[in-house]
């Protein structure tokens, strides 16, 4: 299949080949899913802690006596039962929250992610994407003449202005193609690869 290359002005200047195994797969919902659960789970650090009924300040002296109350028999306030008492399966710090996904699964959902792209004409290819200046205004003028705003950019490499010029700008982000990863191809209304990050995109993913 053919893509189409665009100019610095958002114009189609030319086709560029592009591989059917990467932009040319059907659509598979679950896959997808199961790809961004899983790249959002992994992400998770176990920062929360609650205490079990060892943990709890409480006092070990019985609250009420055995019998005759009425009541239900208690040992101690720090019962999971009591208001205020230690937790039974409390949260834990070293909590781990990693899904496996298997590599072969990983690729086809990163190439079914792009094929979706390019059928929504939500993917485009552009020659380069430089600027001469560190400055978030020429990076920002660059994008308002090719009529995007939201916007995931795949560069080959990634020089001192174009990183520096991008991460002010708060709907942007420019990274290299092995750190593509599924939320943010499906989260950037527009996904702008190189045609020299394209080469590479084949060499991992198709």
């Amino acid at each position: 299949m053919q893509l189409e290359l665009l100019n610095d002005q958002g114009q189609a200047a030319s086709k560029i080949d592009a591989p059917e195994t990467l932009f040319g797969r059907e659509y598979n919902e679950s896959l997808v899913h199961q790809l961004v659960v899983a790249y959002q789970a992994n992400a998770r650090q176990g920062t929360r802690a609650q205490k079990d009924r060892e943990q709890v300040k409480h006092s070990t002296k019985k609250p009420f006596k055995q019998k005759g109350t009425g009541r239900a028999r208690a040992g101690m306030t720090s019962s999971p039962l009591w208001r205020g008492g230690g937790r039974i399966f409390p949260n834990l710090p070293e909590e781990n929250f990693a899904q496996k996904v298997n590599k072969k699964a990983y690729r086809a959902g990163i190439a079914t992610i792009f094929s979706q792209l390019v059928r929504e004409g939500r993917l485009a290819v552009v020659d380069d994407l430089k600027i001469e200046a560190p400055k978030t205004k020429l990076l920002a003028s660059k994008f308002k003449a090719l009529g995007v705003e939201s916007v995931l950019v795949i560069a080959d490499q990634i020089d001192d202005n174009l990183y520096l010029a991008s991460r002010n700008l708060p709907n942007v982000l420019v990274v290299e193609p092995r750190y593509a990863d599924p939320l943010s191809l499906v989260h950037y209304k527009k996904v702008l690869v190189t045609k020299s990050a394209l080469e590479k995109l084949k060499e991992i993913f198709a």
